[in-house]
């Protein structure tokens, strides 16, 4: 387990560097926070937005092209507002920031359930695309760099379960709550349950830092003593933290941050892309589809692993292995003889999610520390979003103007490549 840094301690043996830990550590409960939160942020998602696709289309007399033009946008304005997000959660804490984000989903949702034009749509898309998709995420991970340093991967894997579940629960949910009850009111639905579940018992329980409550990181009742050379990489005390713009004139900021651009552009790309793509080489579509949910099984599965490694090994090792794993996925497909190896495609996907969500989301304030975590990994997620944004770009383009994907696939499988090589060279930041 990584431990903070203690010099002069150094060289103490292993049985006397174990920290004392408190009977009950209520980080445990701001874990359970952040896994509502990214649960909860499931309104704003994708995969909860397309079962209200066709029905409202066909309500609002929207076009196809109006609807994900309208979605599209939406999508960019929650990235570029992700950054000043960020700021206001270093600035004023999850506590107060929560709630206020719980209440203005609800409101988005609400909204979205009075939708009549285009115009009205496109507001909605842009209300809930920045509060689920953006500022719910952004706040989950927040709370669990504040609260835990010594077990951060593995805390991290475990929030992170609840944006699996949210994946697993709500299609199925509001595909049966619109047959039963109509979209409207499925949009209404959703705004109750919100408002209910992120809005007052958060503003009760919920504490911003340890420190508040006279508590460590982790439950410690003492500063632990590292054990291994990867516990003098992490910042642990908070005054030490890179502000935004020291970090943006860091070289090794923009190494890492390689990793989600190119993920957000090859993963989103393939994945919007895998129904045609499995198709044209013998899986059906019924199949393509269901490779979908074994690729987030064993993302779920693998992520509990990945987190735990996030505190054993070096996050740029880990991050070179994600981008060994999306290269392989992409050839996977590009030299796909039989259609059996779409579960050796959708396998390899899984695994390099597992890897991007735990130690994709600790290497920033494992990095730069806590004082500023919101800023700047608000940076990489507006980032990610922006790539994401135009991941299916190349491969549309590539079919429309030279009648097949392959040369967009061979690009899709460089871009790791070098994402991989660039994060290798990546190392501790170093103030000059």
């Amino acid at each position: 387990m990584t431990r903070l840094a203690d010099s002069t301690n150094a060289q103490s043996p292993e049985t006397d560097s174990e920290p004392r830990v408190s009977r009950w550590f209520p980080g445990w409960t701001m874990l359970g926070i952040s896994a509502a939160a990214q649960f909860m942020s499931g309104p704003g998602q994708s995969y909860s937005v397309a079962a209200f696709k066709e029905p409202m289309r066909a309500t609002l007399d929207v076009s196809e092209t109006g609807y994900s033009l309208a979605y599209g946008l939406a999508t960019v304005i929650s990235g570029l507002s992700l950054p000043f997000t960020g700021q206001f959660l270093d600035r004023f804490g999850a506590r107060r920031m929560l709630p206020i984000v719980g209440a203005s989903l609800a409101v988005a949702c609400t909204t979205m359930s009075q939708a009549h034009t285009l115009t009205a749509l496109a507001l909605g898309f842009t209300l809930i695309r920045c509060t689920g998709q953006g500022a719910l995420t952004l706040i989950g991970a927040w709370i669990v760099g504040e609260w835990f340093l010594r077990r951060r991967g593995l805390a991290t894997a475990i929030a992170g379960l609840g944006s699996s579940l949210s994946v697993m629960a709500f299609p199925m949910l509001n595909g049966w709550l619109i047959d039963s009850f109509g979209w409207r009111n499925t949009w209404l639905a959703l705004a109750t349950i919100v408002a209910v579940t992120m809005v007052v018992p958060v503003w009760l329980i919920l504490r911003d830092r340890p420190e508040e409550l006279g508590l460590l990181p982790d439950g410690d009742t003492a500063p632990p003593v590292p054990n291994s050379s990867l516990a003098s990489e992490i910042i642990s005390d908070p005054e030490d933290s890179w502000s935004v713009s020291e970090a943006l004139r860091d070289a090794t900021f923009w190494k890492l941050l390689s990793v989600p651009l190119c993920s957000g552009l090859v993963g989103t790309g393939m994945i919007f892309h895998q129904v045609s793509i499995l198709s044209q080489r013998g899986v059906s579509s019924q199949a393509a589809l269901g490779l979908i949910s074994i690729q987030a099984a064993i993302g779920t599965v693998a992520a509990l692993g990945a987190g735990w490694l996030a505190d054993r090994i070096k996050t740029e090792r880990l991050l070179a292995a994600a981008m060994v794993l999306l290269c392989l996925s992409v050839l996977v497909i590009l030299f796909m003889e039989r259609p059996v190896l779409a579960f050796a495609y959708a396998a390899l996907m899984g695994l390099h999610g597992s890897i991007l969500r735990s130690a994709g989301t600790v290497v920033w304030v494992n990095y730069y520390g806590r004082k500023h975590q919101g800023s700047v990994r608000g940076i990489s997620m507006s980032m990610m979003i922006l790539a994401a944004a135009f991941g299916p770009l190349p491969l549309a383009v590539a079919q429309d103007q030279l009648g097949d994907i392959t040369s967009a696939l061979v690009l899709f499988a460089i871009l790791p490549v070098v994402a991989g090589l660039l994060v290798l060279t990546a190392s501790r930041p170093q103030r000059s």
